[in-house]
C-alpha cells in the first residue's frame, strides 16, 4: 500500500483572458480634416485583488496624426488614457484568493481599431487583450514508495582499460622453475 505526502507549493490557481475596448474623444487645437494614423505606446498596467475579483489599473499614450486646413498641413495630437478593468476569474482551486499574487500580461497590445472625425473632435476606439493569472499556495498529494530502488554498480571505463592492459602485458610465468 502506497502512502502519500502533501507538498505545499506555489501554483496558478486562477487564469483567464479578456478583450477590452475603450472609446475616447480628443479635441485638437486645429480642426481636423482627415485622420492619417493612430499609434498607441507606453502601455503600463498592474493587477490587484479586490474582493473575489481582479482589478487592473493601467495607462497608455495615444498619438493621432491628422491633416488640417483642407489637407494642406498635418499635426499630431497626444493624449494619455487611464483605465480600470474589473475581472472575475474562474478559479481552478476553490480557495480564498486574498493575499495571493496577480500576474497580468498584455496578450495583445492596445491598438486603434477605429478613428473618425465627429464635429471638431477625433473619436477613436482602442482594443487590448489582457491575460490574468492568480498565483497562490496550494497542496499537491504525491504517492510515496516505501521500497528503496536497488543501487546500480558503477563501472569506471578507465579502470576497464587498465585491467585490459595488465591482462595483455603481464607475463604470469615470469618466474621459472629453473631459477629456484
Amino acid at each position: 500500500m502506497a502512502s502519500f505526502k502533501e507538498i505545499v507549493t506555489k501554483a496558478v490557481v486562477g487564469k483567464g483572458k479578456k478583450v477590452f475596448t475603450q472609446t475616447e474623444t480628443v479635441h485638437p487645437e486645429m480642426i481636423p480634416t482627415t485622420v492619417l494614423g493612430c499609434w498607441v505606446i507606453n502601455h503600463n498596467f498592474k493587477g490587484t485583488i479586490q474582493g473575489d475579483k481582479v482589478r487592473v489599473d493601467g495607462s497608455y499614450d495615444v498619438n493621432i496624426w491628422y491633416s488640417c486646413e483642407d489637407d494642406t498641413k498635418t499635426e499630431v495630437v497626444r493624449q494619455t488614457n487611464t483605465y480600470t478593468e474589473i475581472v472575475s476569474l474562474k478559479r481552478k482551486i476553490d480557495e480564498d484568493i486574498t493575499g495571493e499574487e496577480v500576474i497580468v500580461r498584455s496578450l495583445k497590445q492596445p491598438t486603434c481599431i477605429k478613428a473618425e472625425i465627429i464635429d471638431d473632435g477625433i473619436t477613436y476606439t482602442i482594443e487590448k487583450e489582457l491575460g490574468i493569472e492568480i498565483v497562490g499556495d496550494t497542496k499537491v498529494k504525491i504517492p510515496i514508495e516505501e521500497e528503496e530502488d536497488p543501487w546500480d554498480d558503477l563501472i569506471d571505463d578507465e579502470m576497464d582499460q587498465v585491467e585490459a592492459q595488465i591482462d595483455s602485458e603481464v607475463d604470469e610465468n615470469y618466474l621459472k622453475e629453473d631459477t629456484l
